[in-house]
């Protein structure tokens, strides 16, 4: 008892040395609470931010791993050049049947899945695609159109990944694209739509041949609810399918022509040509993704393709479940030539690559201030025990052991240390929010300022995908990012991939604003940094103390 008095009478004797501490302890708490904040709100919004939202994902072919083993197993030519004979072979017959997939969204973390069978049509003397360009070139009497007809209805690399990865080149003039459920049409990869007329098509067997077609395709060949379509198969024309049109859709954004880019005649890219079903229908007319077409190219050469290319989404709860249907689906068999991918998670880490460069910064800071005012605090502590060196003779003379009076000036040094601290957390508390907000402004500026010196090293704004509704941008709803409770003005963006001819990545919302509350978890952090401050600062008072003798301090005072 004796210790803990002597200590506050001291803290009270010695008022300024004691204020200067407490100051110092203040600002080292203020900064702290700010940077403990905002790495708090950090990670919680890595890690919260998508446990309570829906995010989708996907099973493609992981092509750059099956190309670099294909490079690596010493196959290249006398030259050097790569073996791509090899290649091609590595990433032939990869593509997951649908047999396959719904097998995978049975596991138990998969909420729900839907997906799209994607192929297409050619136009008949009664039924044209709605064209931009005056010429009345068939693409599926041409030669560039049979070349992609080989690469399946989805062309390219891209096509037939499950995955719906990258833009594809679309043979025929018509994009066909067959629907599994509601959830698969909402998502539809061309953006959303409303009905102008008509209800949209069934998805029982008694629903084949009903397709929606869009009002511009509608409008161009002068058609309505209730009217019949003839369509001619893209790799042979003498072949013709019945459809019967049960809807108009107005797409949420309209384009004009192609979308396929510089030297891509193909009408079937324009959103506008897209004819919409079930994926019973394309089932029933022998254009689904088992069902096989063969096309011959200018040099007499056959070659037979899938009919169509799936795409298929799992759809989980929350991140959680994204991360354990890559456990599951491994363990159910999936080979390690196949990556599973979610683009809403991808997506929303990238959204959050300015608020974790302020973490860092934080941390830096945070580092520096409590070196800083470690070194100060010692040298305090220091010139206290100097000053006090007679009070240290007298107090072990008089037989108190010097482990009690080196306790006194921790106690001394704690009973400061906690006071200032305490002002600092509440000094730090208060301004958290609004210095944080202002860090973090000044790194989504930074970050889109980089983006846009990245564009204009192309001389034009580079554009971001299309997202859901075709706008290039994502949706967004509340998301939690604080401490216990907070909030961010982003939400993790639904999914969205860059469409034909774009350049460059996704748009990306930042998150932009966070709102963390002081919880105890900081408390503690903040009580232990000051007893990890005291402790320090009191060490070298304490080392001092045990190495003083009492009757040469005496014997010097004298």
């Amino acid at each position: 008892m004796f210790v803990f008095k002597n200590a506050w009478k001291s803290v009270i004797r010695n008022k300024g040395r004691n204020i200067l501490i407490a100051i110092i302890v203040a600002i080292i708490a203020a900064a702290a609470t700010i940077g403990l904040s905002i790495r708090q709100a950090a990670n919680s919004a890595r890690e919260t931010g998508l446990e309570n939202t829906s995010v989708t994902g996907q099973i493609s072919v992981d092509r750059s791993k099956l190309i670099s083993a294909s490079n690596t197993s010493g196959s290249s030519t006398t030259d050097a050049r790569p073996d791509f004979s090899a290649i091609r072979e590595a990433l032939s017959d990869k593509e997951l049947k649908l047999s396959d997939y719904q097998k995978y969204a049975k596991l138990s973390s998969v909420a729900s899945s839907y997906y799209t069978e994607t192929s297409s049509l050619a136009k008949t003397d009664s039924f044209q695609a709605v064209s931009t360009t005056s010429s009345d070139n068939s693409s599926s009497s041409s030669e560039s159109s049979n070349a992609d007809a080989q690469q399946g209805p989805g062309g390219g690399m891209g096509g037939g990944m499950g995955g719906g990865m990258g833009a594809t080149t679309i043979s025929g003039d018509f994009q066909l694209v067959g629907f599994s459920s509601d959830q698969a049409v909402k998502n539809a990869s061309n953006g959303s739509f409303t009905m102008t007329s008509g209800e949209v098509f069934g998805y029982d067997a008694t629903d084949d041949n009903e397709v929606i077609i869009s009002k511009s395709l509608a409008d161009f060949n002068n058609l309505k609810v209730g009217s019949t379509i003839t369509a001619a198969n893209p790799s042979d024309s003498s072949k013709t399918y019945t459809l019967k049109v049960v809807g108009i859709y107005k797409n949420s954004t309209e384009t004009s022509g192609s979308t396929g880019g510089p030297g891509n005649s193909s009408t079937a890219s324009d959103p506008a040509n897209a004819i919409y079903t079930s994926v019973a229908t394309l089932k029933a007319l022998g254009l689904d993704a088992s069902s096989t077409l063969t096309t011959t190219d200018s040099s007499g050469t056959s070659s037979t393709s899938a009919a169509a290319q799936i795409s298929y989404t799992y759809v989980f709860s929350n991140k959680s479940d994204y991360t354990s249907f890559k456990t599951q689906a491994t363990k159910a068999g999936l080979s390690s030539d196949y990556a599973v991918s979610s683009s809403d998670v991808e997506e929303y880490e990238s959204s959050l690559v300015p608020l974790n460069n302020l973490s860092q910064f934080a941390l830096t800071l945070l580092l520096i201030v409590l070196g800083v005012g470690a070194v100060v605090l010692i040298v305090l502590s220091l010139f206290n025990v100097r000053e006090r060196k007679y009070e240290v003779g007298v107090l072990t003379a008089m037989g108190v052991k010097k482990t009690k009076v080196a306790a006194q000036f921790a106690i001394e040094l704690l009973i400061v240390t906690m006071i200032g601290l305490g002002i600092g957390a509440i000094a730090g508390a208060a301004t958290s929010v609004p210095v944080s907000n202002q860090l973090l402004a000044s790194q989504v500026a930074q970050q889109e300022s980089e983006s846009s010196s990245q564009q204009a090293q192309f001389g034009r704004g580079m554009q971001g995908g299309a997202g859901p509704n075709g706008s290039g941008s994502s949706s967004n709803s509340g998301s939690n990012t604080g401490g216990n409770s907070g909030s961010t003005t982003q939400a993790p963006p639904s999914q969205s991939n860059g469409g034909p001819g774009r350049i460059g990545t996704r748009a990306v919302s930042y998150v932009s604003s966070i709102n963390s509350t002081v919880s105890l978890s900081m408390v503690g952090q903040l009580v232990l940094i000051g007893l990890g401050l005291t402790l320090l600062s009191a060490l070298v008072g304490v080392i001092f103390v045990m190495r003083y003798e009492p009757l040469q301090i005496l014997a010097d005072r004298s």
